[in-house]
């Protein structure tokens, strides 16, 4: 079960879950979102906890990662997507700094195990490279990571997590910034239940809105050719494709990013001789953009 990171006496706080443990990116994304809402970051243990979570009712409302500017897409993340009904509400995107941390008497030379997230070593394979000593080892989460680092309290393991986790664990900074490029960035979508009220507007960007749309064809000739046309012949941009396996074996679900909101008309034409092919489409979500961020900072 999801558990929150701190109660909630007296009122009653908007709970945003989130996978990983307290200090994960996740966390940091929902503070960034809601900088001028309190609200009460809720840990689960996966991504399908999460979603369950926001579309039980467990949680107001849900942050997932989906994308990572290096390590590309999160594929479970997607997939509880896909099979639970939630709605998307917003995008977030986040600058991202992996820095490797360990108990306050350890140095960097006597560090033998590294644990994280696999997105998150997927990031750092240059330190790997650089340190072939040092051995990853595949963790749930970022902050975790550094929870276990923290328990063990054995000098010859670290971990990869945000700054904001080595100062919840009373860790011990080792090296900054190990990613592998100092743009790297990681795409949030905040979820909520469909039902549920929209609360504060995303405030609109210049980069536009965006839609998200899952669908299925049926396995023929030119499907996915089908699928795509639509929005090129409404001259509509598509920001990202992806193919997720459906229930029935050997058959597929697409992913379709859109840059329109479902209040162009474009966008409605498009999706209705869509749905003239498809064997079924559903709408995700309808939400402003995020605007890229600039490179990561310490």
């Amino acid at each position: 079960m999801c558990e929150p990171v701190t109660p909630t006496p007296g009122s009653r706080l908007p709970r945003v879950a989130f996978q990983g443990a307290p200090g994960a990116f996740s966390e940091e994304a929902i503070l960034t979102h809601h900088r001028t809402v309190p609200v009460v970051p809720l840990p689960c243990r996966d991504f399908r906890e999460l979603v369950l979570t926001v579309a039980g009712g467990g949680a107001d409302q849900g942050m997932i990662p989906v994308e990572n500017s290096l390590a590309g897409t999160v594929a479970a993340a997607y997939d509880a997507l896909l099979d639970t009904p939630v709605e998307i509400r917003a995008e977030v995107i986040l600058p991202i700094r992996h820095h490797l941390m360990a108990v306050p008497w350890a140095k960097l030379e006597g560090i033998r195990e590294v644990f994280s997230h696999s997105v998150a070593l997927a990031q750092c394979n240059r330190f790997f490279q650089a340190h072939p000593d040092v051995r990853p080892v595949v963790a749930y989460d970022t902050a975790g990571a550094a929870r276990e680092v923290a328990e063990r309290k054995d000098s010859s393991v670290a971990a990869v997590a945000p700054e904001a986790a080595a100062a919840r664990y009373g860790l011990t900074i080792l090296a900054r910034g190990i990613e592998d490029r100092s743009d790297n960035q990681t795409r949030f979508y905040l979820i909520s239940r469909p039902d549920a009220p929209a609360g504060p507007r995303a405030p609109e960007t210049s980069a536009g809105r965006k839609t998200v749309l899952m669908v299925e064809m049926p396995d023929q000739v030119g499907s996915l050719h089908a699928a795509l046309g639509p929005f090129a012949r409404e001259g509509l941009t598509l920001s990202k494709v992806e193919s997720r396996p459906a229930p029935r074996p050997w058959t597929y679900r697409f992913i379709l990013e859109v840059r329109a909101g479902m209040e162009s008309p474009a966008m409605r034409r498009a999706v209705d001789e869509l749905r003239a092919d498809a064997t079924s489409v559903r709408l995700l979500g309808s939400f402003p953009a995020a605007a890229h961020s600039p490179p990561g900072r310490d």
